[in-house]
């Protein structure tokens, strides 16, 4: 019974902590997406999450905790998007899928929050290789995407590492500057129009078996 009871109160306090976790998450990606790394306050979020700032730092230690918890958060969703728009595409053609990847990863960049966020905040705040740690995984979704197309027949042959980064370097420039951009619709549909070229140019015919 004794066990029992501890058991549902441990239960119960990290129900608790996952809660407030949440929440701080939820105001501080309001806040920082709207008003900036910098000009976001740890006070700002508390009130906006209803926490003292004794809860909050009990789960972060500091602003830049704060943040790269969220910088993560929104990377992920990314990452799911991009995951999305691929497999939708793979069954049909190895090589438009990454397309659609990259593309996917264009749209999620018109998002106001999304941009500054992750393109004009991160690097500043966190750093290059903390940003490089948390893109780790898109990079990898890349090259993955690169290996199965050559596996398909739709590129030719050759070390999967070098295009799979240079892919994925002109895509982060490419968003870099749809965030920046005055009009970011209008910069996106110029850089999909040139990554498109980019594909052509490099991928081969579509196998006739295909």
């Amino acid at each position: 019974m004794g066990t029992s009871t501890t058991t549902r109160t441990r239960r119960t306090q990290q129900e608790r902590s996952g809660a407030t976790t949440a929440e701080l998450l939820a105001a501080a990606r309001g806040l920082f997406a709207a008003e900036g790394y910098a000009g976001t306050s740890l006070d700002a979020v508390c009130v906006r999450a209803g926490v003292s700032k004794g809860a909050l730092y009990h789960h972060f230690r500091n602003k830049e905790a704060l943040f790269h918890a969220v910088y993560v958060a929104e990377e992920q969703a990314i990452a799911e998007a991009v995951a999305k728009a691929y497999l939708a595409e793979a069954d049909r053609d190895r090589w438009d899928a990454v397309f659609e990847g990259c593309k996917a990863y264009l749209m999620m960049c018109l998002d106001p929050g999304v941009q500054r966020i992750t393109l004009l905040d991160a690097p500043g705040a966190l750093g290059v290789e903390a940003v490089d740690e948390v893109t780790a995984l898109c990079v990898k979704q890349m090259y993955i995407g690169v290996k199965r197309a050559i596996q398909a027949g739709r590129l030719e042959e050759r070390p999967v590492e070098p295009l799979a980064r240079m892919l994925f370097g002109a895509l982060s420039e490419a968003a870099k500057n749809i965030g920046r951009a005055e009009d970011p619709v209008l910069a996106r549909g110029e850089a999909l129009a040139e990554l498109r070229r980019l594909f052509d140019a490099v991928g081969k015919p579509v196998p006739a078996s295909a």
